[in-house]
């Protein structure tokens, strides 16, 4: 990668490369920042998902839709350079920011531009060259519908009639699949594939779109549970969608409305799927920091609608939605009146040892990574640190970093719960190896992550040795 980017970019002046976190995909992101400007390289092993997305992204840029301009492709189409939308998401910001008319105006923005990448550039598109299918079919519904049993459903031992659950199923996604209008559907339209900019919205991530129920990027918005949009939202942001598709098509509103109930069903069931794919089984944290919304959100849909017709799936979701399954997964949350402040903090044994702990409370938890291999050994990595994308791209694949970590949060997790509880102030974190550059620093980084991501804590991070250094590492 590093190659490429100094071929690229190398005239602009380069002044610093940073890795991007990742989210649900096994693709790479850093960004570039250079003298001239800021740039995202994007990393994909996928060569077929590359070609996706960047034929996409040409084919949209002539109806000047919101997306990326790609600005370099490698000749292996492994990688390629695009623009810059920042950090900001629309999620991020309504996290921020709560439900002000400026969150609104935003939410609002964003359907405006889905719209015309639904009609005005779903008219002519070629549905030959996406990705997975080419149409949202009834065996595509099927298969989002066993993804919520397999990955959620049966992970909780909900006792249900098996066949007959699959005959609803079967059932449900012929519905599914005849529902009218059919478009481009971008298919995880939710806010965190919104970038916003100087107040507007730019879209990324839908290498995945299809021909489909145009409504069911409607729901995939305005349902996402992180959001947790009011009723009163959804309703507005709804009518405000129809408005505009209104313009492009001729619907009847009653069973518009029908069908986008149906459809807000089978995308909450696959985002629970999701959830228990990525959360449950794989310990993505900001995956199961999402459960309680998101079975929230499916005991909000049962009380609006119906499920007359499949009485199995209807008797399931109930019982998924029990006071004791919500108690389950109950996250406590920080806020602006929490007290609690956490330190989070990479050091050297070698050079300072074991920092002290300034708020007079005894140290807080003190992790030693040197039993992980260390990169430093290697010649590749020895002038990298743990926040170098080949650090990273080593300790997350050739060591046992990730169970580290994971017994790690599970630790402090108990402490937090009790702290957020009994409305402590203080508590350190410090994670420590040979030479407090890679292993140590990784860690930290991933700690401060996990508890953004799981109680809305925003820690203090501090890097002992490499701030000493000044990031450099000879």
């Amino acid at each position: 990668m590093n190659s490429f980017i100094h071929q690229q970019l190398g005239a602009q002046g380069i002044v610093s490369i940073l890795p991007l976190a990742k989210a649900g995909s096994d693709r790479n992101y850093v960004r570039v920042v250079t003298q001239q400007g800021s740039f995202i390289v994007c990393e994909n092993k996928n060569i077929r998902e590359n070609e996706v997305f960047i034929n996409f992204t040409a084919y949209f840029k002539q109806y000047n839709l919101p997306v990326p301009e790609i600005i370099a492709v490698s000749p292996d189409r492994s990688m390629y350079l695009q623009t810059d939308f920042g950090n900001e998401t629309l999620l991020s910001i309504t996290l921020k920011h709560g439900y002000t008319e400026a969150v609104k105006s935003l939410y609002k923005k964003s359907l405006d531009g889905l719209v015309e990448m639904q009609c005005k550039a779903g008219e002519s598109f070629d549905y030959s060259t996406c990705l997975y299918a080419q149409q949202f079919d009834q065996q595509m519904v099927m298969g989002d519908l066993n993804y919520f049993k397999y990955y959620f459903l049966d992970l909780h031992s909900i006792v249900y009639n098996k066949h007959q659950l699959l005959t609803e199923f079967e059932t449900l996604s012929k519905e599914i699949s005849t529902i009218t209008p059919q478009q481009f559907m971008f298919r995880d339209f939710q806010g965190r594939n919104i970038m916003i900019q100087k107040d507007a919205p730019y879209f990324i991530d839908y290498q995945g779109g299809m021909k489909g129920p145009i409504l069911y990027d409607v729901a995939s918005l305005l349902w996402q549970a992180k959001a947790a949009l009011p009723v009163e939202w959804k309703a507005e942001l709804f009518d405000y969608y129809k408005q505009g598709l209104s313009k492009y098509i001729q619907f009847d509103d009653m069973q518009l409305s029908q069908d986008y109930s149906k459809l807000v069903l089978v995308r909450l069931l696959q985002v629970l799927g999701a959830y228990g794919l990525r959360g449950i089984i794989e310990k993505r944290t900001h995956f199961i920091s999402s459960i309680p919304q998101g079975l929230t959100n499916v005991s909000t849909w049962l009380s609006m609608y119906t499920l007359e017709k499949y009485p199995v799936l209807h008797q399931a979701l109930v019982n998924l939605t029990s006071s004791d399954m919500m108690e389950k997964y109950k996250q406590r949350q920080a806020n602006s009146e929490t007290p609690l402040k956490v330190l989070v903090q990479s050091f050297s044994y070698k050079k300072g040892g074991i920092p002290t702990d300034a708020s007079g409370n005894g140290g807080g938890f003190v992790f030693d990574c040197r039993g992980v291999l260390n990169p430093g050994r290697f010649e590749p990595y020895k002038k990298l640190t743990g926040r170098d994308q080949p650090v990273i791209d080593f300790l997350e694949s050739e060591t046992r970093i990730a169970e580290f970590l994971q017994a790690a949060q599970e630790a402090v997790s108990i402490s937090v719960d009790d702290y957020l509880d009994r409305g402590f102030e203080n508590l350190m974190i410090s994670f420590g190896c040979t030479g407090g550059q890679h292993r140590s620093v990784y860690c930290a980084d991933a700690m401060a992550k996990f508890l953004q991501e799981k109680y809305n804590l925003t820690a203090e991070v501090c890097h002992i040795q490499q701030e000493l250094k000044g990031w450099i590492n000879e």
